[in-house]
């Protein structure tokens, strides 16, 4: 920085990168558009599949656009909000991320050409904001009632969601088990259902076919019992659950014990054994049949505890524990003393079984569970991973479906009708913010044109076709990919949760926003030099091809 013909100041460390005003925004546009267009290509039930390979040679095989943008590693801090958005969209709904990095793409695509008409990036920004509010309010207005007790709509959700996934070969019997699944934790709160998705235990074990695959109405364990004198199958189980030690307790400060003869050390060893025989007194004296601990048991108490027939399982897992309680009915136990028969809980049968070479425990059988399990099996590990993907998107479909109580029609009907919607609201607002609004209709656009591609039909007489039919006001009509025509998308069951489309232009509109808004990129560099983590216009970490 000159300083009235002086000596230059600096004030960026050297090396440092700085883009200002237009460069700027059309290099984070750029590095946004190259995200949403290389999974662009995933979306639909005709979508093709990405391979990813990490630096270790790691193989990812997947269509599901949140786990697409975690594993590409990108670099460009524009291109890392965008991956946001996809996290965003998984952590809240669990499916559609494919939907909103597209529409977050689309959304900057649009600004880059209003930017070009000289239209100031904040009135875009307002336009954008007005547009996402009127999208929300019109999709609730579209959305149809559905609730916990309609298992035919959910069911049609959940294939909807795994359409096009690597699980489609059996996404009739998955999608049932989702639906029991989703059902069986729902929740009443203040008249709401409350669905929460980390009571539903995913474990996977390849070594069979997907159809293999079984919802368990408990809790499966990754571990086998202590001891192999222990029965094998408990039926009836009463289930101690323990957040303490079955075992000699340390003294918490150094202690010195000093034995002068034989005799005491067989003293001091028969008393160890004694505590250890109290505890397991008092687990028997509580008629439970099962113990599951989060902490050791002693070897010693081992024996004792197959002597009794006590099934018992050591150092389970904390979130474990609290899915036992949930599926059970039983209370955790932190005090040996303080157990009774009020703390137990209830099982059908917990069994110890061999599945793909590894001892697993079966919880099964409960009254009213309300944490379950849900066996994915698979031929190979890339296959199971992407059935888990599946399920995941079909399991948070569901949830969505019944927390918000709304459904809309599938294939690109509502982006269709919200786009026709905002084109007479961008009408009413007039100004320069019109711009914006009609361009954000022209955006959200992007999905059924997408969905039109990847079925082999021709886009734009498509898009023609639908808008013609939307304007006779069915509202319903969208793309039905498998048949490469368009179509009333209620009658061909294809059905998604309002919540993936609120909050896909709810994470896309914010972002693009946010992108927008930034006209100066300084990219300092680490202590020592090295380069800037921004290189010029690039996407570091990208893999070739997806700029």
């Amino acid at each position: 920085m000159a300083n009235g013909g002086q000596q230059p100041i600096y004030i960026l460390p050297e090396g440092a990168l700085r883009t200002t005003g237009r460069d700027a925004q059309r290099q984070n546009i750029m590095a946004g558009k190259a995200v949403a267009e290389s999974v662009r290509t995933t979306l639909g039930p005709r979508g093709m599949d990405k391979m990813l390979v990490d630096d270790l040679g790691d193989i990812v095989i997947t269509n599901d656009g949140a786990t697409i943008v975690d594993e590409m590693n990108v670099e460009h801090p524009a291109a890392k909000m965008v991956v946001e958005v996809a996290k965003t969209q998984d952590d809240e709904v669990g499916d559609g991320t494919t939907t909103a990095v597209v529409i977050t793409g689309e959304l900057l695509s649009t600004a880059e050409k209003l930017l070009d008409k000289g239209i100031h990036p904040s009135l875009i920004a307002k336009g954008y904001r007005m547009a996402a509010d009127e999208a929300d309010r019109i999709l609730n207005e579209i959305g149809k009632n559905v609730s916990v007790d309609d298992e035919k709509v959910l069911k049609e959700i959940a294939i909807t969601a795994m359409t096009g996934k690597g699980a489609e070969i059996s996404k009739e019997m998955l999608a049932d088990l989702s639906v029991k699944a989703i059902k069986q934790i729902t929740e009443k709160e203040d008249g709401k259902s409350v669905v929460d998705l980390d009571n539903v235990k995913i474990e996977k074990k390849e070594g069979s076919s997907i159809s293999s695959s079984e919802l368990i109405q408990g809790i499966i364990i990754d571990k086998e019992r202590v001891h192999a004198g222990m029965p094998k199958k408990v039926t009836d189980a009463k289930i101690a659950l323990l957040d303490a030690a079955i075992e000699i307790k340390e003294t918490e400060t150094d202690a010195k014990i000093q034995i002068t003869d034989p005799e005491q050390l067989q003293k001091f060893v028969a008393q160890e054994e004694n505590m250890l025989r109290e505890m397991v007194d008092s687990i028997v004296a509580s008629g439970a049949t099962v113990v599951f601990c989060q902490k050791g048991i002693d070897d010693l108490a081992q024996h004792f505890l197959s002597k009794k027939g006590i099934f018992a399982v050591r150092r389970v897992k904390k979130s474990d524990m609290e899915k036992l309680v949930k599926a059970t009915g039983a209370a955790i136990v932190t005090n040996l003393k303080d157990l009774s028969s009020k703390d137990l809980g209830y099982a059908r049968e917990v069994e110890e079984r061999k599945i793909s070479g590894d001892e697993m425990t079966f919880v099964s059988g409960c009254k009213n569970p309300k944490a379950v399990s849900f066996l994915v099996r698979g031929g190979t590990e890339h296959v199971i991973d992407e059935v888990e993907r599946a399920v995941n998107d079909a399991l948070g479909g569901v949830a969505a479906a019944i927390e918000v109580g709304k459904i809309v029609a599938g294939g690109g009907a509502p982006e269709v009708e919200l786009a026709r919607r905002l084109r007479e609201y961008a009408d009413s607002v007039g100004g320069r913010e019109q711009l914006a609004i009609g361009g954000f209709a022209d955006a959200v656009e992007i999905i059924p044109r997408t969905l039109a591609e990847s079925a082999g039909m021709d886009a734009i007489d498509t898009l023609v076709k639908l808008k013609s039919e939307h304007d006779k006001g069915k509202t319903d009509v969208g793309i039905m990919v498998q048949d490469g025509k368009t179509g009333d998308m209620w009658k061909a069951n294809v059905i998604e949760p309002l919540k993936i489309k609120t909050q896909a232009i709810k994470s896309a509109s914010e972002a693009a926003v946010m992108i927008l808004r930034i006209d100066d990129v300084i990219a300092s560099t680490k202590k020592g030099g090295g380069t800037p983590p921004m290189p010029e216009g690039g996407m570091g970490g990208m893999p070739p091809g997806m700029m």
